[in-house]
């Protein structure tokens, strides 16, 4: 009865959702199947050109790079951060990158391509962020992201299979061409989401007016000053994203060596997926008892401490399981922490650019750092010994976070309470 109450309570809340809302959820899903087909192509197509995986591991990581010093430049070159205008900028950059990626012959090129792909990425977050603490109440932020993270997570889990049929027998431009159709799709769900609100008010929230370009020195004042008021929760954005590149660098290694069930191998990536579609379902009951921040401090301990145990466990199966469980908690953190985000912007929707460019910095961040250390502890410690050694890092992490972060974080007011100290 108590889970049939919970089922019905979904079911009537998520009835309630905009339209808009909707739309922006399949685009994202579209979206995402054309993001993991690409994802799964490029180190094969790196790699099959006579690139090394170390040069090629570089190559890949370039991306992230661009991704973190867009974050600063977006500030500069755009005056607002609107999601319509955002979303439009990433599907003209997602229809070029698959062209100039399949075209790539020389290092340069494919440095081209991974900026490419960083900024796209950077877009997708960008949008999601203005959107959500735009069209959304600030109660329902964390529910709205763990939607959107659901129709993410089907579109990253549909992706690899669909394209696993296409390069069963021989790699050639047919998943490129798939892509595109996705991407094509996604498209179509962004023009309707374009026209679906033309003739309502555009937002819920207050829009500060027109803001003064800032010089560049002034404009690292302000991020500098925002990150310190947000230091807890983009730290706890590095280590999520972190964790995210740790998996995708070494998980598939690690699949491999799983001799035991290596049928069966492809399901340790599938259980690090797989649980953010529950997790995106069920995060409001948290955040609405717990918190926001409480909510994805405490997740991100209890889920680091099953990884811990991997090093320990000899069971083939139950190192899936346990990857499995580890990641249920781990995927709570994510909509949690970025309702948190929305709710900043919404606050002070002046500080908008920065706040999300902070948080997109720190995301990009994570993914510079997490492969050149899963690829060092991978080598010193073993595929398992890596895994629990991210675990122990996540562990002391949390409890740092849990034990400093204010209750409250307001960045309007600290902002204005260091005005008046200057």
């Amino acid at each position: 009865m108590p889970t049939l109450k919970i089922l019905t309570s979904f079911v009537s809340n998520y009835k309630t959702k905009p339209r808009a809302l909707y739309l922006l959820c399949f685009m994202i899903l579209s979206w995402a199947i054309f993001d993991g087909i690409i994802s799964f192509i490029t180190p094969i197509m790196i790699t099959e050109r006579g690139i090394s995986e170390t040069l090629m591991g570089i190559i890949i990581g370039s991306s992230s790079i661009a991704g973190a010093l867009f974050d600063f430049i977006v500030c500069r070159i755009f005056k607002n951060t609107y999601y319509k205008k955002i979303f439009l900028f990433m599907f003209i950059i997602c229809l070029v990158y698959p062209l100039i990626l399949y075209k790539a012959n020389t290092f340069l090129i494919y440095l081209l391509a991974m900026a490419l792909w960083g900024i796209y990425y950077d877009f997708k977050n960008i949008g999601n962020f203005d959107f959500i603490s735009r069209h959304t109440t600030k109660s329902s932020h964390s529910e709205n992201f763990g939607l959107l993270q659901v129709f993410q997570a089907i579109g990253y889990l549909i992706a690899p299979i669909l394209v696993g049929f296409l390069i069963a027998e021989e790699f050639n431009y047919q998943p490129l061409v798939l892509a595109w159709i996705f991407l094509v799709i996604s498209l179509i769900f962004f023009l309707f989401l374009f026209f679906s609100r033309r003739k309502k008010s555009e937002s819920t929230q207050i829009k500060d007016g027109p803001q003064k370009q800032r010089s560049v020195w002034s404009e690292f004042n302000v991020w500098g000053r925002i990150g310190r008021i947000l230091l807890p929760v983009l730290i706890l954005t590095l280590m999520l994203n972190f964790i995210d590149a740790f998996f995708w660098t070494i998980g598939p290694i690690f699949a491999e060596s799983l001799s035991d069930i290596q049928r069966f191998s492809g399901f340790f990536m599938v259980a690090y997926s797989l649980p953010a579609l529950l997790a995106g379902w069920t995060v409001s009951l948290f955040t609405k008892k717990y918190g926001q921040k409480r909510t994805a401090f405490i997740s991100l301990l209890i889920g680091s401490i099953f990884l811990s145990l991997i090093y320990f466990i000899n069971n083939q199966i139950f190192i899936i399981i346990d990857i499995f469980v580890s990641s249920v908690f781990i995927s709570i953190s994510w909509p949690a922490i970025n309702g948190a985000y929305a709710d900043y912007i919404s606050e002070t929707t002046k500080y908008e650019k920065e706040i999300e460019g902070l948080e997109d910095f720190y995301t990009n961040l994570g993914y510079i750092i997490g492969p050149m250390i899963a690829g060092f502890a991978a080598s010193i410690l073993g595929n398992s010994g890596a895994f629990s050694f991210i675990g122990l890092t996540g562990i002391a992490i949390a409890i740092i976070l849990i034990f400093i972060t204010p209750k409250k974080i307001n960045v309007y007011k600290s902002l204005s309470a260091q005005n008046e100290m200057v």
